[in-house]
């Protein structure tokens, strides 16, 4: 039996840059941000450092305001893409839903269903009325909360729906369009209750897509 080779502990040298002129320091600091991708670092740099002269931030102080700033901004960046990778029709926030003009919705409902508890426990949600009542507009305004709140999700019409997965079935690749679509946190399906769906798309909507996705 060989003998066991030793670990190798790496330990993270600090480079002393003694002499660095200010200018330097600066474009030094610039292509370091560069280098790592720190945008927002690189961005908010000059006024960090006018605010930490202000305030007299300590050196943990001064490093901890630039790497939230990264944080909060990656963050902000990452909900603008899922909510695009979403492919909502519309903007549609549930700040600017009118409660008034529909008063049959409770808004305490709708601001605990915003919290997105419903979707990491796998609950399905239905929401029913008549034409006008701001179903889709609560939809897409679910869907975008949730997405900012860092779940995975798809908006798509009831009959594009059935569509994809008719041709899907017919193409024999139903499996892995379903697969695709449960790999999304919330599916959000807007207008079913507007398209008359025959055996086949109903089997295939519900026995295939929507009660797997619930499983």
């Amino acid at each position: 039996m060989s003998p066991t080779a030793p670990a190798t502990t790496v330990t993270p040298v600090l480079r002393r840059r003694r002499g660095l002129t200010e200018q330097a320091a600066v474009a030094a600091v610039d292509q370091a941000c560069r280098r790592l991708r720190l945008p927002t670092v690189r961005g908010v740099l000059d006024e960090a450092l006018s605010v930490a002269g202000k305030e007299q931030l300590s050196y943990q102080g001064f490093l901890a305001e630039l790497l939230l700033a990264e944080c909060d901004d990656r963050d902000r960046r990452s909900s603008i893409r899922r909510v695009k990778a979403a492919n909502f029709p519309r903007d549609k926030w549930l700040g600017d839903f009118d409660f008034d003009a529909n008063q049959n919705i409770n808004p305490a409902t709708i601001h605990t269903l915003a919290t997105g508890d419903w979707i990491r426990k796998g609950a399905p949600l239905c929401l029913i009325g008549d034409s006008g009542t701001g179903k889709s507009h609560l939809l897409i305004g679910l869907g975008t909360a949730a997405a900012e709140k860092g779940y995975r999700v798809k908006y798509t019409l009831a009959t594009r729906l059935v569509n994809e997965l008719v041709e899907a079935a017919d193409d024999k690749v139903l499996a892995k369009t379903i697969a695709r679509y449960g790999r999304v946190d919330l599916l959000c399906i807007d207008e079913l209750g507007y398209m008359e769906l025959d055996r086949r798309g109903a089997e295939l909507l519900f026995a295939h897509t929507i009660a797997q996705k619930n499983a």
